[in-house]
């Protein structure tokens, strides 16, 4: 992490899922400084950066990104070197139930924040202008879907997105390219695939598929369980985000992929397996548990990253395979019923109930 020495690194979303696994990576170089910007919703959890709190070169603001006066406080207070926007709304149903608050973060909030980092590059000196970087994390769900015989999403595949959420996120990618060609703000772009991993909040796949088997309760799989998706783990995202923060061209767009495509009900039959192995079920294995249901509006068919542009240019490659991550993010839950209970609050559990408890079973 010898690029990060004595820079300023403000990132945002960094309670998040991903963005408390980019903390926890860069906090051990104790030559960068590390600004954690987040609002603290729901899925903000600063049990995931604990081990970061005590650090002299870690500093947490609670700010939401929305807000223009806070975070133009913020950007003279520390001035920074990189920022790495990471906070977004990123759930597809609640986006569906919802989609207001991915309008109000994902548009509103990067055009905030970008306008918020242009009036502060602006007034940099040629030299500190020059190392200035914003980077603007996206998602794959902006390319659509794909068949099962479609070539994977490249950084050149038209954007066709399907939910609230996808685009949303579309619009803010859109928004990042303009302040960059029009403003000349020094931007980079990551269209990551689906990740998983410890702290990440269980209204997603694999951790609700865990904590509700351990508890019993069904496994919901939607429609026939054949969509497909690349899963990476969290870690390797995370650095490979600070590999292009630090050695990225400007102006670039990098897909970043797990390599491994799975249909939904492999992930939740892997799972199954590995929890009969870790933790046995006296009743038998968890996946008597597996329970179809009705399908989510819109709900795109498949996702491939092509991660050639990221591989061949800068040499990132993931370290886990899908299995070992697995079993990695498995045994992190087993582990950690602390962090699980403390955020799985009433709230979850009015989520589970609108999304999950109320859908009918197919046959």
């Amino acid at each position: 992490m010898r690029a990060f020495h004595d820079k300023t690194i403000m990132i945002t979303g960094g309670a998040g899922f991903i963005g408390s696994a980019v903390v926890r990576y860069l906090v051990g170089d104790a030559r960068c400084r590390i600004v954690n910007v987040d609002k603290l919703t729901y899925a903000g959890n600063l049990d995931s950066i604990a081990e970061a709190r005590g650090r002299d070169n870690h500093h947490f603001e609670q700010v939401d990104i929305g807000d223009q006066d806070a975070l133009t406080r913020l950007f003279e207070k520390y001035r920074p070197d990189i920022v790495m926007h990471l906070a977004a709304e990123s759930h597809v149903d609640r986006s569906i139930h919802g989609p207001a608050d991915f309008i109000a973060t994902n548009i509103v909030g990067t055009y905030t924040l970008l306008e918020a980092a242009r009036r502060y590059w602006q007034d940099l000196s040629e030299h500190e202008r020059d190392r200035f970087r914003l980077q603007h994390e996206s998602t794959d769900e902006v390319y659509g879907d794909l068949q099962a015989d479609e070539p994977a999403f490249t950084e050149a595949t038209a954007y066709a997105p399907s939910s609230p959420y996808s685009a949303s996120k579309a619009s803010s990618d859109h928004l990042v390219r303009a302040w960059h060609r029009t403003y000349g703000l020094p931007v980079l772009i990551t269209n990551c695939s689906n990740n998983y991993g410890p702290c990440q909040f269980p209204e997603k796949l694999i951790p609700l598929m865990i904590l509700n088997a351990l508890e019993n309760r069904k496994l919901p799989v939607y429609g026939s369980g054949d969509n497909v998706r690349d899963w990476l783990y969290v870690e390797d995202h995370a650095k490979a985000l600070c590999t292009i923060a630090a050695h990225g061209k400007v102006g670039r767009t990098y897909n970043i992929g797990g390599r491994s495509e799975r249909t939904n009900l492999d992930v939740v039959q892997s799972l199954c397996g590995l929890l009969d192995r870790l933790s046995p079920r006296p009743s038998g294995s968890y996946a008597t548990l597996i329970e179809f249901v009705s399908d989510r509006p819109g709900h795109d068919k498949r996702y491939a990253i092509d991660d050639t542009r990221l591989s061949s240019e800068l040499g990132w490659a993931p370290e886990e395979t899908f299995e070992s991550g697995l079993e990695k993010t498995v045994r992190w839950y087993l582990d950690n019923e602390t962090w699980v209970n403390r955020v799985r609050s009433g709230e979850y559990r009015e989520w589970l109930a609108v999304n999950y408890d109320q859908r009918s079973a197919t046959e």
